[in-house]
């Protein structure tokens, strides 16, 4: 019986692969660049201003799908490029499970890296701070500041990437933390805010 199940989920997952990067694909078209063998596990939610683009490099994986992960995850993979000009741009190798990554400006993911479930990636905070007048706040709409993380970054699941935040090479976000400032190549950090607890030479 589970391997009758496990064999049932193994070809849904596929068909909904296959289905989904169509639908995907027509709907988003020219806004949207996928390069070979993206695995999609559930179906993610993008949205992608007429004027925006979202990259995805070779041998990709989004993964919404909370049966098979290791811890719980509370909402599928959220790609969001809401603003005209505004890219994410996600590099090969790169496994992203039930995160948001949403941009303004630009979001950039390096290859090969590691985006545990329930992450926060965002460029933008959404509003000013208007403490000139604070009852106008709810009217504004924010800047935003480029979120560079490097090639192999790891990041566990929990966190929160502020924006103007750049990650370097190598590094690892420990697991509930909120960056909000610049963590430096080949280290491991951790806290909030987040703070460097060991480095590593290359």
């Amino acid at each position: 019986m589970n391997n009758t199940g496990n064999m049932l989920r193994r070809i849904n997952n596929k068909a909904q692969n296959i289905f989904g990067l169509m639908h995907i694909r027509f709907f988003l078209r020219k806004r949207l660049s996928v390069g070979q063998n993206l695995i999609i596990e559930k179906l993610p939610i993008i949205r992608i201003n007429k004027e925006s683009n979202i990259i995805i490099g070779n041998n990709v994986k989004l993964n919404s799908n909370n049966y098979s992960y290791h811890i719980n995850m509370h909402s599928p993979v959220k790609l969001m490029a809401d603003r005209p000009g505004a890219i994410i741009d996600i590099g090969d190798n790169t496994r992203i499970h039930g995160t948001c990554i949403h941009a303004y400006k630009k979001i950039v993911i390096g290859k090969n890296c590691l985006i545990a479930a329930n992450t926060q990636i965002f460029d933008g905070n959404g509003h000013d701070l208007s403490f000139d007048n604070v009852d106008n706040r709810v009217n504004t709409i924010g800047g935003a500041k480029e979120v560079i993380i490097e090639d192999s970054v790891w990041i566990g699941g929990n966190c929160i990437i502020m924006p103007g935040v750049h990650i370097g090479r190598g590094s690892i976000i420990s697991a509930g933390s909120v960056v909000v400032k610049d963590i430096p190549a080949m280290c491991i950090a951790g806290g909030n805010p987040a703070k460097v607890i060991k480095s590593y030479k290359e």
